[in-house]
């Protein structure tokens, strides 16, 4: 049995102040209404975070003390695990966090087993994954994916309209979960497309850019033609610190897994695994993900 959403909120915690992180806290902070509390192994971020009134707290149990609802922001399931049980440890000794709201893309079948462990330490998981780019985050323009009961989303809305600018009920635990996955999924097999188009086009020497440009005019276009696209393919611009390679294979990996999970084989989203699989051994694991082109063009050469 789920806990309850609490009656009455006085303060708020964020934890995992990364790229995307530490803009949604300071919107958080500066939009809400109420003190937030917030934690990252960096000091950095919290630093900076002091700009916006945010209260730097020594630790996760700290901030579990310190906040009625705690919003998570973490790179992987395993982070965020480990996370999750050090705030049930601290509820279990009297600390207040009754929520949990998980930010980060954490997958299906992590989202139902937290949102389990966390009731029985009296701890209301939810479920609510961004999506877009960092300059969404600190805009305050992200679209978030939201699952968990009605009451949960009614009592969340008004702090996750802090941070994003469209919020979508998905549906029940692990649902947001499932939304963000399959997004990525969906657009990171879109950029796989446009990469083979690309290295085609130019092995028939078509310039990439007119030739996603015409792609643009017809029923081929999309936001991933005209970002990654001809924001990064065309040019070859693959910086660090955007969303790389490793990373978008383990969010094909949640999708991958939630599709074993619903029976589904999907054959497509395979082959992009590997193809990022050879991108990170073949040392692009950190740069941007569209990076892959270049192993598609020098199996071409």
């Amino acid at each position: 049995m789920p806990a309850p959403f609490p009656a009455r909120v006085d303060a708020l915690g964020f934890i995992g102040l990364g790229v995307m992180g530490e803009p949604m806290c300071a919107n958080l902070a500066r939009r809400c209404g109420l003190p937030v509390h917030a934690y990252d192994l960096a000091p950095a971020p919290l630093a900076r975070l002091g700009e916006a009134g945010v209260h730097a707290a020594a630790s996760v149990e700290a901030v579990g003390e310190a906040a009625d609802i705690v919003f998570l922001c973490l790179a992987n399931p395993e982070q965020t695990e480990h996370v999750a049980a050090a705030l049930a440890r601290a509820r279990q000794a009297g600390a207040r966090p009754g929520v949990l709201v998980d930010t980060g893309t954490t997958g299906v079948r992590a989202a139902r087993e937290l949102a389990a462990r966390l009731a029985e330490a009296g701890i209301l998981y939810v479920d609510a994954p961004v999506a877009r780019m960092r300059e969404a985050a600190r805009d305050g323009t992200l679209s978030i994916m939201v699952g968990g009961s009605a009451e949960a989303y009614a009592g969340l809305a008004p702090y996750l309209r802090c941070m994003g600018s469209d919020l979508t009920h998905c549906g029940g635990t692990g649902a947001g979960q499932a939304a963000k996955v399959l997004n990525n999924m969906v657009l990171i097999q879109t950029v796989h497309a446009l990469a083979e188009a690309l290295a085609i086009g130019r092995g028939l020497g078509l310039d990439g850019r007119v030739l996603f440009e015409a792609l643009g005019l017809g029923s081929a276009d999309s936001k991933a033609l005209r970002m990654q696209g001809l924001g990064h393919l065309v040019p070859g611009d693959f910086p660090r610190g955007a969303f790389s390679s490793a990373y978008a294979r383990k969010d094909l990996g949640l999708a991958l897994d939630a599709a074993a999970m619903a029976g589904v084989d999907p054959a497509g989203a395979r082959t992009t695994a590997s193809l990022l699989d050879a991108a990170c051994v073949a040392g692009y694991r950190d740069d941007y993900y569209p990076v892959f082109i270049k192993l598609i063009e020098r199996a071409n050469q």
